[in-house]
């Protein structure tokens, strides 16, 4: 299996500054963001707690960029490496379609499953591979609304004339990219 990496995960003290910083430094964007973001189905090391975290998303190129700012202290994989007001590199992330079997090859190599979520009809799994790679891995479903969202959101940085605003709210917009043409982002 071929395993692509489409996303690399920043920890931020200030989402909203930081948006701005990468659109204004790198090019990134426009970002969609879902503040509070909460999932359907959530667990961190064993547990149901599941923190207070808003996400953006946005491309530079090819590469997703996600910038997390997570709201509270709750205990998490954001806080398993960062305190209150640091800010660094957190994970990477590819896409997988039999998300059953990459979860047990992680947990096969010895890897601590740190936390899993299912939301908006996806799983994802975060392993602590921190030892390996200096974060976390992120394994992510692939199912077709979320290949049609991520290729919306890279068109629209494609399209994007780096005036306007860098932040979109994107935070009720899966059911409108239910209903838009799928256009895949991976072959």
């Amino acid at each position: 299996m071929n395993r692509h990496l489409f996303q690399v995960a920043y920890f931020v003290s200030d989402l909203k500054a930081s948006i701005q910083k990468w659109a204004d430094e790198f090019g990134a964007g426009p970002f969609f963001v879902a503040w509070h973001h909460r999932t359907d189905e959530f667990s961190y090391r064993g547990t149901d707690q599941e923190a207070d975290v808003s996400y953006a998303f946005g491309y530079l190129g090819d590469m997703m960029i996600q910038l997390i700012q997570q709201h509270d202290d709750t205990p998490s994989i954001y806080r398993d490496m960062y305190a209150d007001g640091e800010e660094g590199y957190h994970h990477i992330a590819y896409l997988v379609s039999d998300f059953a079997a990459e979860r047990q090859r992680w947990l096969d190599m010895g890897y601590e499953l740190a936390s899993e979520l299912y939301a908006d009809e996806v799983n994802a799994a975060y392993f602590d591979t921190r030892a390996m790679n200096g974060g976390f891995t992120e394994i992510h479903g692939d199912p077709q609304h979320i290949q049609g969202m991520f290729g919306i959101w890279k068109r629209t940085h494609e399209a994007w004339d780096g005036k306007s605003s860098p932040i979109i709210d994107g935070h009720d917009m899966l059911p409108v990219y239910r209903r838009a043409p799928m256009m895949p982002l991976k072959a």
